[in-house]
């Protein structure tokens, strides 16, 4: 028996529910569904990544790239054929305003809801946070709004999710990750006060640290990882520009310092 397919959960249906070509038509309809709608508002007016989208409507990553093709195909047919595009239907349900925290939009009806802790850790090892975006360390540790956590035995990988961080920045992401029972942090750039206090609540540091997370995690596990014990970031004196991973008089994962 095949599986029910998850419902795509949608912040609010379209304002517009269809479009005609100008000029000859070939009298052909195409029907764009709202959760398909949805994920192209997302990814391609909004430039979410597919995690991002993949977390505020409920469904797998996967799932995201596989209906942002299809959209994208039925829009383009559109286009170049001179279809008509009706906007319709689909198998979604609105938000409830679970998701507000990290939807950003205003747009989520009802009443905010606390959204639940990530799994136990249970009988694994260690614990390890990334800063994450986009597959690779995000390079400022008070301003990421997701962590990639992964749980490591020995020197296996044995799970790893990624969560967002529910608006919290600085000192208190500190108490944040030692909540869902991290271990160790990885990141780039990081300020004193924020190294304090995850040095309280016992959390190790390997800061100054740049490109991919996953490999970033491997190379710790294999003893081989470079970091910068003495990383610090001085955004709250000077803005970086948006490549920029320097932080106060270091260059972030420029080196080896074991």
């Amino acid at each position: 028996m095949a599986r029910p397919k998850k419902c795509r959960r949608i912040c609010r249906e379209p304002s517009y529910d269809g479009f005609i070509p100008k000029g000859i038509s070939t009298g052909e309809t195409v029907e764009l569904t709202f959760d398909e709608y949805e994920v192209l508002r997302l990814v391609d007016l909004e430039k979410k990544t597919h995690e991002q989208c993949a977390m505020q409507m409920g469904v797998a990553r996967t799932t995201i790239t596989e209906m942002v093709e299809a959209a994208r195909y039925k829009v383009t047919d559109c286009l170049v054929n001179g279809k008509s595009l009706c906007i319709n239907g689909g198998n979604y349900q609105l938000c409830d305003g679970s998701i507000r925290r990290y939807c950003g939009q205003g747009c989520c009806r009802g009443e905010q809801r606390e959204i639940p802790k990530i799994t136990e850790k249970g009988a694994y090892e260690m614990r390890i946070a990334v800063t994450y975006e986009n597959g690779n360390i995000f390079q400022h540790f008070g301003h990421t709004e997701y962590f990639k956590v992964y749980d490591a035995e020995g020197t296996e990988i044995k799970n790893s999710q990624v969560i967002p961080t529910l608006g919290n920045g600085h000192g208190a992401l500190a108490g944040f990750l030692a909540e869902n029972q991290v271990n160790v942090l990885i990141c780039g750039g990081i300020g004193g006060g924020a190294k304090n206090a995850l040095a309280s609540v016992g959390i190790r540091l390997y800061g100054g640290v740049s490109g991919s997370a996953d490999e970033a995690v491997a190379a710790l596990l294999a003893g081989t990882l470079g970091y910068n014990p003495d990383v610090r970031c001085s955004h709250h004196d000077h803005e970086h520009g948006q490549g920029d991973q320097s932080c106060g008089d270091h260059k972030c994962g420029s080196h080896d310092c074991h």
